[in-house]
């Protein structure tokens, strides 16, 4: 060993690399497409950036902060730009670059309005699966909207016709480019005016994101969503997935598969027919079986026929008779509880009762007439008694022995002289009439009592 050889650790050599490595990347951006992208549960976003051109592949990693701003820009497919500091990570020796900022580049910026369409679409409920209809059994017609030199259709109709000779009718249309949109929903409209048509397949083979736009496209979209019939969709491969697929009540993974989903086999219907027809058969034949060990059993039960009609003959016979004899003795106890009620009726009948109750009342009648009689005797003789005293006791009675009542005009009567004065008009009331007066002059004297005699000493 030479005394000028250096020898570090492993740690210490990537620790020298990281160094490197930072110093000579914190102020680039690296522009790629986003690939493998997966969130932790830490928060921290991990992902690759792919170059389109080239065979290279970085690894990237986003840390929580920053991931939760840029999440929405990090999905599989976009072409971003980033911009951070690359490092080695020292316990795998690996290079990964820790990313701090990241901007939508190229396409990138076209498939997050892509996605912005989507969430809009989601809102208003166009790819609500309870939208989704079921594809018919046996369609009579199935239209296709796709591409006429495309191998799309060679897919379609080779599955088609492999299987069960399906009747089914293209609309050709221009499937990418500027004037796809237009073009596929012009063949909707005209596909869609057949009036046998029970299904509609629409699609195309595979392509990049670009040859597949025009099934991203919001009016093809919307359209689709219009069609009267179901309709499934075939874009691209397994891999390729794009609003259309999302509308559409069913998505095939190819145009193959979209024919197979459609046009039922008829080696298999046959086959599934015959197991059917073999199932039916010996469940009938199972049953005939069944039947025929349940009647044998019946029949070492059951006797001769006519032996028991004729004990069913009898018994009925006799049942007669018992009927007949129960009829009759309800007949008597019935007629007898109706001779009762007519005898408890009769009793009970209107007149019956009038000439009991007369008879019952004619000596209250007489005793009430006593009481009457009684009673109004003492009330007449107690009513003139106080007759009598009250005829005494009236101020009346003594206006008719020569005394007069004095009154004045608002009717109060006078007991003083001290009560008006010279002039004063009043009423005398006699014992018939009255009379009204003027007061020319008046004098005070002593009250006369009961007996007639002055109260007190006469006032001068």
């Amino acid at each position: 060993m030479q005394e000028s050889e250096s020898i570090v650790s492993v740690a210490e050599f990537s620790r020298r690399l990281r160094r490197v490595v930072e110093d000579a990347s914190y102020s680039e951006w690296v522009e790629g497409e986003v690939t493998g992208a997966k969130a932790a549960s830490s928060g921290h976003l991990y992902f690759s950036l792919k170059d389109e051109r080239e065979p290279a592949l970085l690894d990237c990693v986003m840390y929580r902060t920053q991931a939760l701003r840029y999440r929405k820009l990090l999905s599989d497919g976009t072409r971003v730009q980033i911009r951070g500091r690359a490092t080695v990570w020292v316990p795998r020796g690996r290079l990964q670059f820790s990313v701090e900022q990241v901007r939508a580049a190229g396409l990138g910026l076209h498939l997050l309005a892509l996605e912005q369409l989507k969430q809009r679409l989601v809102a208003e409920g166009l790819f609500d699966p309870a939208r989704k209809r079921t594809l018919p059994n046996e369609p009579r017609v199935i239209g296709v909207v796709t591409s006429a030199v495309g191998a799309a259709w060679r897919d379609i109709t080779a599955v088609a016709f492999r299987r069960a000779g399906a009747h089914v009718v293209l609309c050709p249309a221009l499937v990418q480019g500027k004037e796809a949109p237009d073009s596929l929903i012009a063949a909707i409209d005209l596909i869609e005016r057949h009036p046998l048509l029970d299904v509609l397949i629409i699609g195309r083979g595979g392509g990049s994101n670009d040859d597949l736009m025009a099934f991203n496209d919001e009016r093809v979209v919307r359209r689709i969503a219009l069609v009267r019939v179901p309709v499934v969709s075939a874009v691209g491969h397994d891999i390729d997935t794009t609003l259309s697929d999302w509308v559409a009540d069913v998505r095939a993974a190819t145009p193959s598969q979209a024919a197979e989903l459609v046009v039922i086999d008829a080696v298999q219907r046959q086959e599934r027919l015959a197991r059917h027809a073999s199932a039916l058969r010996r469940s009938l034949v199972r049953r005939l079986a069944d039947d025929r060990s349940t009647l044998q059993a019946i029949r070492s039960r059951v006797s001769d026929p006519r032996f028991t009609i004729l004990q069913r003959q009898q018994q009925l016979d006799e049942m007669a008779v018992r009927a007949a004899g129960s009829v009759r003795s309800k007949l008597r106890k019935s007629r007898s509880v109706l001779d009762s009620f007519d005898r408890q009726m009769r009793a009970r009948h209107p007149l019956a009762v009038v000439a009991r109750a007369r008879h019952a009342l004619a000596p209250l009648d007489s005793r009430l007439q006593f009481i009457f009689r009684d009673r109004f005797t003492r009330f007449s003789l107690r009513l003139s008694d106080t007759s009598a005293r009250l005829q005494g006791l009236s101020p009346l009675a003594v206006l008719s022995r020569g005394y007069s009542i004095a009154y004045r005009l608002d009717g109060r009567a006078l007991r003083s002289a001290a009560e008006i004065d010279v002039g004063d008009p009043l009423f005398l009331r006699l014992h018939q009439g009255e009379a009204r007066v003027v007061v020319e002059e008046k004098h005070m004297l002593a009250p006369i009592n009961v007996d007639g005699t002055p109260e007190g000493p006469e006032p001068c």
